[in-house]
Formats: C-alpha cells, sequence, structure tokens
C-alpha cells in the first residue's frame, strides 16, 4: 500500500547515507599533529586552514569533522521521483485513494460492513482506512458482515487517526430529506405519538421526531391527552425549520378534511323534527355544543330540560353520546338547534288533574326571591311559595328567613293556572290561623301585656302571644311627650302594659296603645291650670319663634316670642337654652294641640342677661 511504499524508500535513503559516511571515514588518514579542516564545497572557494596544538594529554585519536561536505556527500532525491516510484508499483492503491477524493465529511455514502466485535462494526467507505460505527447505532438489529448500510461521515480522523461514521445519523439525513420532499408536496405522513409534553406530543417519524400541538391533535376538545399516547395516525407537516431541524405536525387538518364531505352529505339530509345521534363536544354557560358526526348544533341550556338548571353541566357532560332533536335549521348560515326536553312529554300537560286546588303536594326549594320561593314539584313543574303565604302572625322580609336551597317542604294548592304555567301555593295554610279567634281574645278596649319585639321610625310592634303582634304607633305612647322615636321612651325587650285600640281579622292587624292605659292629664287640666297662673318650668328646647317648656307633671307648654323684636328674638333664644328654669304665666290652654300657652316677663329675662354680660 502506499504507506509501505513510502517506509521501504525512507529505508533505502537510510541505508544510502550510512554507505557514503562510512567510506569517507576509512579515507581520513592519522597524524601525530592534528587539524581541523574546514572544507569548502565543490562551488565554494576554501577558507585558510587554522592551526591548533593539541594538548598531549588527550586522546591521540584523529577527530573527524563529519559536518564537512567532502566527507558528507548527501543524494539529492526528486519528490516527483519518490512519488512515481511509490505509486506506479500500486494501480489499486491509487484507485482507492483517489474514490476518497470525491467524499466529503458530513455526506451520507454506502458502505460495507467488514468486521465486527463486541463493540464496534467496521465499515468500508471505498477510503484509505476502514471506518467505525458504535455497535449500539444498530439498535436491535443484528449487523451482518458483507451487507450494505448506509453511513455519515462524521470525521475523516478523530486523534487516533480513525475514520469515524454514524449509521444513525445517516438515517436521519435520509429520513429528514424525505421529509422536506413531502412537506413541499403537501403530502401525508405516518407517525406514532409517543409521549405527551408541555403544549402537545411527540410523534416519531422514524428517526425522525415531529411536534403535534394540543390544538391540532383533534377536531373535538380534549380532556385526556394521555389516550393518543401509542396512537398511530396520519400526519400533514404544516411547519419544517431546516435551521433548526423542528417539524410540526397536524393531525386535526387531516381529521377536518375528511369531515367535509360528510359535512356536505349531513347537510342535504337535514330537517327540522329530525331525531340525530350526537356527541356532546364543548359546554358554554348558556349551552352545549353536539357534534352530529360533521355539524355543529346548539342546545341551549333552556332546551336541555324541563326542569330548572343552573348550568349544562348539571345534566350532560363532555364525550357523552345522546340523541337530540332538530328544533331549528338554517341552510345558509349553517346553524343547528337542538332540543333534549322534546324528547320528552311537556309535564304541563293536564297539570290541572295533577295538582288539583286544595290539594297537598311535597316538593323541594329550587330558588328564591324576595318576594316568594319557588318550589319543584316534578322535572319541570314549579309553584310559587309567596311571601304572604308563609305565616299566618310573622312578617317574613324574605324567603331566607325560613328556607334555604334544597328544603323539602310541604304546601297546599292554592291556584292553577295551566296556561300560564303558575301554580301558587301555601304552607301557613297547613296550621290553625290564630287571627280566626283574635276578636274572642282580644277585644277593643281591652288591657293586656306584651313584650316590645322591634322598633321602627312610626312604632313600636308588641307580641302579645307567639304570632300575634300589634303596632303601638308614636302618638299613643305618651300623654305628655313628643316622642320623636320609640327609642326615646322603649327598647326591645321590654315589657309593657296596651290597650287593645282596633283590631282587623281579614288583615291580621292590631292597633294598640301604652298611654291610653294612663289617665289623660288633659282632660281635667282646665281646673288644674287656669289663666293667671304661674308655675314654674324648665325649657326643651328653642326657636326662633319660641321656646318648648315642661312642667313637673311632665305636660308641656310653649313661650310664643311673637311680641319681641327680631334682635330680642335673637336674645331670647340664646337665653331660653335646654334645661334654662324660668317663671312663666299661664295664658291659655290649646286642647288641639294639647299645649299649655305661657307668657314671660322678657324684660327680666333679657335685663338680666345683659348685667350678666357687663359683669363679665
Amino acid at each position: 500500500m502506499i504507506n509501505d511504499n513510502n517506509e521501504n524508500t525512507n529505508d533505502n535513503l537510510e541505508q544510502e547515507l550510512e554507505q557514503d559516511l562510512d567510506n569517507k571515514a576509512t579515507e581520513v588518514s592519522a597524524d601525530d599533529s592534528v587539524k581541523d579542516e574546514v572544507v569548502a564545497s565543490d562551488t565554494e572557494e576554501t577558507e585558510p586552514v587554522v592551526e591548533e596544538k593539541i594538548d598531549n594529554s588527550r586522546s591521540n585519536k584523529k577527530m573527524v569533522n563529519y559536518l564537512d561536505k567532502s566527507i558528507i556527500n548527501i543524494k539529492q532525491y526528486d519528490f516527483d521521483e519518490v512519488n512515481n516510484v511509490v505509486s506506479l508499483e500500486d494501480n489499486e492503491s491509487k484507485e482507492i485513494y483517489n474514490s476518497g477524493l470525491d467524499k466529503k465529511e458530513k455526506d451520507v455514502v454506502k458502505g460495507t460492513i467488514v468486521r465486527v466485535n463486541e463493540r464496534d462494526v467496521f465499515v468500508d467507505i471505498g477510503f484509505k482506512s476502514e471506518g467505525i460505527i458504535s455497535k449500539g447505532e444498530f439498535k436491535n438489529a443484528v449487523p451482518i458482515v458483507g451487507e450494505t448500510v448506509d453511513v455519515f461521515i462524521i470525521s475523516f480522523e478523530d486523534r487516533r487517526g480513525n475514520l469515524i461514521l454514524s449509521r444513525e445519523k445517516a438515517e436521519f439525513m435520509l429520513k429528514w430529506d424525505e421529509l422536506r420532499d413531502k412537506f413541499d408536496n403537501s403530502e401525508i405522513i405516518s407517525g406514532k405519538i409517543v409521549r405527551r409534553i408541555k403544549g402537545g406530543m411527540i410523534v416519531d417519524l422514524d428517526p425522525v421526531q415531529g411536534f403535534l400541538p394540543g390544538s391540532q391533535i383533534d377536531i373535538k376538545p380534549i380532556t385526556n391527552f394521555d389516550e393518543y399516547v401509542g396512537m398511530e395516525s396520519d400526519f400533514k407537516i404544516v411547519k419544517f425549520n431546516e435551521l433548526r431541524q423542528n417539524i410540526v405536525l397536524s393531525r386535526k387538518e387531516i381529521l377536518a378534511n375528511d369531515l367535509d364531505d360528510k359535512r356536505k352529505e349531513i347537510m342535504d339530509k337535514l330537517k327540522v323534527g329530525d331525531i340525530l345521534d350526537g356527541t356532546v363536544k364543548n359546554i358554554t354557560d348558556f349551552g352545549a355544543f353536539i357534534d352530529l358526526g360533521g355539524i355543529d348544533g346548539l342546545l341551549h341550556i333552556t332546551d336541555i330540560t324541563w326542569g330548572r338548571i343552573n348550568h349544562p353541566s348539571e345534566k350532560i357532560s363532555i364525550g357523552e353520546e345522546l340523541q337530540v332533536k332538530i328544533i331549528d335549521y338554517d341552510p345558509e348560515t349553517v346553524r343547528v338547534s337542538l332540543g333534549l326536553k322534546q324528547l320528552q312529554s311537556e309535564p304541563w300537560e293536564g297539570i290541572e288533574e295533577k295538582y288539583p286546588i286544595g290539594s297537598m303536594v311535597n316538593g323541594k326549594v329550587v330558588n328564591m326571591m324576595k318576594y316568594g320561593a319557588f318550589v319543584e314539584l316534578e322535572e319541570g313543574v314549579e309553584g310559587l311559595v309567596h311571601v304572604s303565604e308563609m305565616s299566618w302572625t310573622r312578617h317574613i322580609k324574605h324567603p331566607t328567613d325560613l328556607f334555604k336551597i334544597g328544603d323539602a317542604l310541604e304546601a297546599k294548592v292554592l291556584t292553577v293556572e295551566s296556561s300560564e304555567k303558575k301554580i301558587s301555593l301555601g304552607i301557613k295554610q297547613l296550621q290553625d290561623n290564630p287571627w280566626d279567634k283574635i276578636e274572642e281574645k282580644y277585644e277593643v278596649d281591652s288591657i293586656h301585656e306584651g313584650i316590645v319585639k322591634n322598633l321602627t321610625q312610626y312604632g313600636a310592634f308588641v307580641q302579645l302571644e307567639e304570632g300575634v303582634d300589634g303596632l303601638v304607633h308614636i302618638s299613643d305612647m305618651s300623654w305628655t311627650e313628643i316622642v320623636k322615636h320609640p327609642k326615646d321612651i322603649l327598647n326591645k325587650g321590654d315589657k309593657v302594659k296596651i290597650k287593645i285600640l282596633d283590631l282587623s281579622n281579614k288583615e291580621h292587624r292590631l292597633s294598640l296603645g301604652i298611654k291610653q292605659v294612663m289617665d289623660n292629664p288633659w282632660e281635667n287640666i282646665g281646673d288644674e291650670y287656669e289663666s293667671g297662673k304661674k308655675v314654674e318650668t324648665s325649657v326643651i328646647e328653642s326657636t326662633d319663634k319660641g321656646a318648648t317648656v315642661k312642667l313637673d307633671n311632665g305636660l308641656e307648654g310653649i313661650i310664643l316670642f311673637k311680641s319681641l323684636s327680631k334682635e330680642e328674638k335673637k336674645q331670647a333664644k340664646d337665653i331660653f337654652v335646654a334645661d334654662y328654669k324660668l317663671e312663666a304665666t299661664v295664658q291659655e290652654i290649646d286642647e288641639e294641640l294639647r299645649k299649655i300657652i305661657f307668657i314671660v316677663d322678657f324684660e327680666q329675662h333679657l335685663d338680666s342677661s345683659s348685667e350678666s354680660s357687663e359683669d363679665e
């Protein structure tokens, strides 16, 4: 081979050089006075000889200058001559050498397996040396000597001078070229979904791997991605990146194209009233989309069941197969309205016979509004219990005072309106009405004891017994005081004596009075407070018109400022402040207003106020 010829040539050159040196050395004669001579070459002039005496203690052996060109006659060799000698002697080696010149690193070439050991496979690609491939690249296949395989040239020479090849990279590059052609021609490829990653799936294209986004897996919503692992399917290459060696696939496009024919076939046959099989594709707040085998129809929440539901997921689930009825269809917009409840009979048919007036029914509270509670009697049939029909005696502000969603209850049918799909129910009718005998128990002008249960701006509710309350208006709380709010004289839980002023069995109303239990001081007021009588009073409050005063017995009177000037009225208002005590004279009694009109000596109070100011 080439290397062997080169080595032989070098050996010949060395032998010739050694022979020349030996011949020149024998021609040199010994002499007692040794002279070192520097001999010029044949083409140069001879330089003067320099003589030196040598110490007798040194060896008598004659020294030879082996660098003398007259001694060493180096033969000049022509490299073309050497190459001719080497290459022309072996034509086979020349062919092998030249054949390797057309191969480059990163090329994919054909090779023949020549031998196999425990770790490596040796492949002849027609190069000067055999290439090495790791045995593991053959995976489960057994490499066979003499077998032709595609290989990828990684490196012509590694650190050890070996030719390094790869079978896996060759397969990858060949497959990559194939996929590129299929992408350019929009051809369909086959692969196997091998695992799930973030955002989608990995597809094995043997040996290339592609990425399948989650949105491109199927035409229907996916709830379980793992069920696709291991699936063999057809795919379309939607993105081919040479630089990054990325391939993006779509399975959805193929499925969508397959559905076009089915969709057209279904659209041509659709008509209102048809009953079709479908699969729940998606669920929203307002309904569900049903896959009819190529087209989607909307099943509105109101068409799922005759009963009340808050969300479609209460009755159906994604992936569920069911029968639906086409209730509307627009071929231009390809909008299909579906119904599920329409496959069942209307529950309000013959409702009067099912729930006659006066009958007792059982149901479940399904909704509550401020005005009442809706009770489901059966799926699709609800009745309303109005707040006024919940208690004979209690004032119900909201149904939540008595019930919560899901409570079971018994009620009485009060009215039925089938045309309006309305049923009125009552629960208080299940108990005796305490107001039926209210007139016998609480006669007008009778006195009773009760408990203050609630206070409002206009009065206080007093409970006479469980379920029987009456109202004491603020005007009926005191003979002598002006009550602006019941809390001024009453508190919740107070026990009070009341008098029945009025009652209505029909309206369930009781009017009560507290002051009426006591004597009316205004009945004989004229005898006690005659005109001109002087009494001690205490100011309650003052306005621009006058001052309200209170007597020791609780009666109230008025001192008017109408006789005063504008400036004096201002002074009087500043003087007659709350709790200011003064002597007043009875002028008259206003029985309508229930007020005693007083007069005072304003000059005395005004002067006294001025003197006090001067002293200060």
